[in-house]
């Protein structure tokens, strides 16, 4: 991995609680709020300034505003809603650059087991934990914050362990 687990240690408290917020808004309301986007980018400017290299971090903002460019045009074409790509935006600078093919695995996986899950308990009684949530009633449409949220706990939680893991 190229993320470094210091780095990693430093994201992991703040941007965790705001991807299961994110999960749950997206789950719930089949929203993400810009305040969960807002914190996000918030949390990398503020701890990325003291946890990268000066240069690196100028590089990670590129990302996110290159990601938003992106997203706006994904959104624009009706691929993608406008609160994932806001989240994916915010989410860009977190990931290094050259980790994008493993983060590519994880957001594939972590989609299909999402979307699996999710419709298995849209039609099983498990769903009456949870009666009103949004997400169940929409037809086909997914609450892909589940996954982007999911997606960034994950990675961050590897670059953690990566020691661990990675032997």
């Amino acid at each position: 991995m190229a993320l470094t687990t210091t780095e990693a240690l430093w994201f992991l408290p703040f941007v965790l609680p705001i991807c299961l917020y994110v999960c749950f808004t997206d789950l719930s309301e089949m929203r993400i709020t810009n305040q969960a986007v807002i914190a996000l980018a918030v949390v990398f400017l503020v701890v990325g300034l003291f946890v990268l290299p000066l240069p690196v971090y100028g590089m990670r903002l590129v990302q996110m505003v290159v990601v938003l460019l992106i997203g706006i045009l994904l959104n624009a074409g009706g691929a993608v809603g406008a609160g994932d790509a806001k989240f994916a935006a915010a989410a860009a600078p977190f990931i290094a650059p050259g980790d994008l093919r493993l983060l590519m695995a994880i957001f594939a996986a972590n989609l299909l087991a999402a979307f699996v899950t999710h419709r298995l308990v849209k039609y099983t009684p498990l769903r009456q934990l949870s009666p009103g949530w949004q997400s169940w009633d929409r037809g086909w449409k997914f609450p892909m914050g589940l996954s982007l949220g999911g997606t960034l706990a994950i990675y961050l939680l590897l670059g953690v362990f990566q020691n661990a893991v990675m032997r």
